[in-house]
């Protein structure tokens, strides 16, 4: 097997299709670019930094669902064609025979009897010229190889995948991994593959690390205000942040594999009425038709209202936050 697998048809199906970078996100280079000259700033000035990156930050939490990876066409990497096999060429040859018949001896080569010697050199590079035509059709041949062996391996990943064999969709999810700015947010996912192929993804959101719970404001004066948010607006950014990530990981799901529908959770840390321990728990579930996704427009929801739109689970209220639910059953899902 080569070292680039079917990931290579893949990046070079979707290499036309650039990311599309959410406002929040470019908003976001912009004020990590700044944080290098803070030492310089004035107290004034940094206080609106601060706040600027307060705000980027609830304004990220609340806006994962508006990014998606470029989309994935399994039946275009199934009808792959077959590479072309390439010829020897003679083109460093040929480059060293027109050099050669080209001289025409000058006075002083003649008069110093230097024209065998010049031919000997023309000779000389006419056989190293060969040597790289044979090297050049050497690697082409080995590059067509690996090319032969990806498209192979590629189409029968996409076969696989067309088929819903649920071990090669995870194994798709594992390689391609598109979930990285909520990993780097601190959650974490867990995918699991049902008998009858229904993907269960679970999301680990980490809440309270996640969401800050002091807010961050500019007094009229210019300086820093910072005080404990309030409850109610910690547990809405929450939610929002939950809703927004479950709406993000259904879209980079389905923009990687053809299923019409996925189960998401999301489990935080909960505590336990009946143990008095803080716990995971799940504290949403859904069920997500990607029909009903893609005709939401993701730029203007709010992504907690945006879970009317399917099946799921969630007992939220502003003043207390979340509280445990059930999971949707995958086998009448």
């Amino acid at each position: 097997m080569n070292h680039m697998g079917w990931k290579g048809t893949i990046r070079s199906v979707n290499a036309a299709v650039k990311r599309a970078e959410r406002n929040a996100r470019k908003r976001q280079r912009e004020l990590e670019l700044k944080q290098k000259h803070l030492a310089k700033m004035e107290a004034l000035e940094q206080a609106s930094y601060e706040v600027d990156i307060y705000n980027n930050h609830i304004d990220l939490l609340q806006s994962l669902h508006k990014e998606c990876s470029s989309t994935i066409d399994w039946n275009l990497i199934l009808n792959t064609p077959k590479p072309v096999k390439p010829e020897p060429n003679k083109k460093y040859e040929r480059e060293a025979l027109v050099a050669k018949a080209n001289y025409k001896p000058s006075l002083i080569d003649k008069v110093l009897n230097r024209s065998d010697a010049k031919n000997k050199v023309f000779d000389k590079d006419i056989l190293e010229a060969k040597k790289r035509d044979q090297e050049y059709y050497q690697d082409s041949l080995n590059d067509w190889e690996i090319s032969i062996n990806d498209r192979d391996e590629s189409i029968e990943t996409a076969k696989k995948v067309l088929e819903n064999d649920p071990q090669t969709k995870l194994k798709v999810i594992e390689e391609l991994d598109p979930f990285s700015e909520l990993d780097s947010l601190g959650s974490n996912l867990l995918f699991q593959a049902h008998e009858n192929s229904l993907i269960e993804i679970t999301i680990k959101v980490h809440g309270k690390g996640i969401v800050p719970n002091e807010q961050k404001s500019l007094l009229q004066s210019g300086k820093l205000s910072v005080k404990k948010m309030p409850i109610g607006k910690f547990n809405e950014i929450y939610q929002d942040y939950v809703c927004s990530a479950i709406l993000r990981v259904a879209r980079e799901f389905f923009s990687i594999l053809p299923d019409h529908e996925v189960i998401i959770n999301a489990e935080d840390e909960l505590l336990n009425k009946s143990t008095g321990h803080i716990e995971d728990q799940i504290i949403f579930s859904a069920k997500i038709l990607r029909n009903t996704l893609n005709n939401l427009n993701m730029d203007y929801i709010d992504p907690s209202d945006a879970m009317e739109n399917f099946i799921h689970n969630m007992s939220f209220k502003k003043t207390q936050g979340f509280n445990r639910v059930n999971k949707i059953e995958t086998e009448t899902a």
